[in-house]
């Protein structure tokens, strides 16, 4: 371990000479800005043996480095390239897509930056999985054709401890500081994650799965010494290593973990808190901001909940509608199947729509299905996810069918269009395929997912939620987004308790008992990302406001769709320039027309 935590070191230096000499005669600040990038994807392929990897012939012989050394080592190297692109490139100096390129690569760099700094490497798992998800699909990772395939395989298999044992090195470090997650997360079933994955015989892990067929390259003598090698460290080293992690998490790490929910409990937790704020909604807002806006959307919104609860003739209170939502057979199903085609019929309907709000150029040619979520995930997921699709795999719009009295029909429209399309689908896969995008590095939660709670509005705007319990739902899943404002800056910032998050989203939105008591873990676990959702919503809500008012019979949803997808995810702030460069475009071409 010593001597890889060395040669990382080294190769962060070497690195980072490189970096140094960017400032050669005749190179433009564009030139400097791609050439760092290019130097970071460089340094990062170094590091991780399956970045980039899933589909190609790549074998490596060892797993991920996760020890203390090794993030330190990433540190120094984050902290070195961004001091040379504050040196080395100027935004003002750059057209449009490269001031996107250099805000994308900036955030990341810093980012890196300053999760060291607050120390959240010290916690590497979370209230649903964490690092041993990474070893999830290992048997489907680089190439099974030869021996030396087969070798390098069993070679990552025998490292599955030394990477357990680096991130209980970290916990334990995190333990000693009082950086832990809250114990209020640890449900009775937490383990189950991991338990999932210890198998009495070697043969019922996934990870067996290449040694059950082998290719005409490997010989029957080889084949046959191969899979009992397999079988033998699968048993004697993978299996003990979860068992190990389960022992540690039982005895020591949960009994350890804080007794407070609060990120501001954290050392330097305010700091680190307002920085997430920061950094999940690209946005200059404080705590208190965030919670404010939260409180009034909720008020609005359940305004329009009470005209749909009076529509329906329903003639009690707003608390007996929500139990008879969450109660009444009508709204649930007996099968996953069942649940499943509910989905996929409400995926179709919004399919034949898309036109009316989209222009033929930006929708996306790859296709996508829908399938359960995984049987490992789905006790403590959520109710649905997008599944990235590439190469020849569509994309996959997740249903959760665990626990089918938790999952409702109400809200599974909205939950559809969010997901699939208009949502998550269709502005991935529509950027998956444009040629001409920003480069950028790293994710937009605030853009993503505002976007994907914009779609689940467009349902309106095609005509769809014709059902008023499913325009109800999609009602519930904004309260739910606006309550997340009220709740994650509450519990973080503002003294809130667990329960009293409960309380709030029990009282105000009609997700099951079961949903809120997982979201209020992912909150805790997660804090900041979830105000991401409402905060990228209500700014392409206002920017399309904005544009209805000053373009007025100009106004195409589709030309405003556009100009918002234009360039793949964007910071809010820079969301906001492009839609106004749009707008002052179109008025100008009319203003000469």
């Amino acid at each position: 371990m010593r001597s890889v935590c060395v040669n990382r070191y080294v190769s962060s230096l070497l690195l980072l000479l490189l970096i140094i000499g960017t400032g050669c005669s005749g190179e433009t600040d564009r030139d400097r800005l791609h050439s760092l990038m290019d130097q970071t994807e460089e340094y990062e392929q170094s590091q991780n043996p399956f970045r980039d990897s899933d589909e190609s012939d790549n074998s490596p012989a060892t797993l991920w480095q996760a020890s203390l050394e090794d993030m330190e080592a990433d540190y120094r190297f984050w902290v070195g390239m961004q001091e040379q692109l504050d040196r080395a490139v100027t935004r003002d100096n750059l057209d449009t897509k490269d001031q996107i390129t250099y805000d994308s690569f900036l955030r990341r760099v810093r980012h890196n930056v300053k999760e060291f700094e607050y120390q959240s490497h010290l916690i590497p798992i979370n209230h649903e999985g964490g690092f041993y998800n990474r070893l999830v699909g290992l048997e489907n990772r680089g190439s099974f054709d030869t021996v030396e395939d087969y070798e390098a395989y069993i070679a990552r298999l025998s490292s599955v401890p030394d990477y357990f044992n680096d991130n209980i090195e970290r916990m334990r470090r995190g333990i000693e500081i009082g950086y832990t997650l809250p114990k209020a997360i640890f449900v009775e079933d937490y383990t189950y994650y991991i338990n999932t994955h210890i198998k009495e015989k070697p043969e019922e892990s996934n990870l067996f799965a290449p040694f059950e067929s082998f290719s005409e390259e490997v010989s029957e003598t080889d084949a046959e010494r191969l899979t009992e090698e397999g079988r033998i460290v699968i048993s004697d080293t993978v299996m003990p290593a979860y068992e190990t992690f389960v022992q540690f998490l039982e005895e020591e790490y949960i009994p350890a973990s804080r007794e407070t929910i609060a990120t501001v409990d954290l050392p330097d937790g305010d700091a680190y808190y307002n920085y997430l704020i920061e950094y999940h909604t690209t946005l200059p807002m404080s705590a208190e901001e965030i919670h404010q806006v939260g409180l009034s959307e909720v008020e609005r919104i359940r305004g329009e909940m009470n005209q749909i609860i009076e529509g329906v003739g329903f003639d009690r209170s707003f608390q007996e509608f929500l139990e008879f939502l969450r109660t009444d057979p009508q709204f649930f199903v007996d099968e996953p199947d069942e649940l499943l085609k509910e989905a996929m019929w409400h995926s179709k309907r919004m399919d034949g729509k898309l036109p009316e709000l989209f222009h033929i150029h930006n929708l996306p040619r790859r296709s996508y299905g829908v399938e359960p979520v995984p049987d490992h995930l789905a006790p403590r997921y959520t109710g649905g996810r997008y599944s990235l699709g590439g190469g020849t795999r569509a994309g996959h719009y997740w249903v959760n069918t665990y626990n089918l009295p938790s999952r409702t029909l109400y809200t599974l429209e909205a939950l559809t269009y969010h997901e699939a399309v208009p949502g998550h689908h269709l502005q991935i896969g529509l950027h998956q395929e444009m040629d001409d995008l920003p480069r950028r590095s790293g994710g937009l939660t605030a853009y993503t997912e505002g976007w994907a709670l914009y779609a689940e509005r467009l349902g309106v705007d095609a005509g769809l939620y014709e059902n008023p319990y499913s325009d109800f739902g999609r009602l519930t899943y904004e309260m739910w987004r606006a309550c997340r404002l009220v709740v994650d800056s509450g519990m973080h910032a503002l003294g809130w308790a667990r329960q009293e998050a409960i309380d709030f989203m029990t009282e105000n939105t009609a997700l099951s008992h079961h949903e809120i008591d997982t979201e209020i873990n992912r909150y805790i676990a997660v804090p900041g990302q979830a105000l991401a959702y409402k905060m990228g919503e209500l700014k392409i809500l206002e920017l399309r406001e904005q544009a209805e008012v000053r373009l007025g019979n100009m106004f195409d949803i589709r030309d405003f769709h556009e100009a918002v997808l234009k360039n793949g995810p964007v910071t809010l702030p820079m969301l906001e320039q492009q839609v106004t460069d749009f707008i002052d475009g179109k008025l100008s071409d009319d203003s000469t027309s």
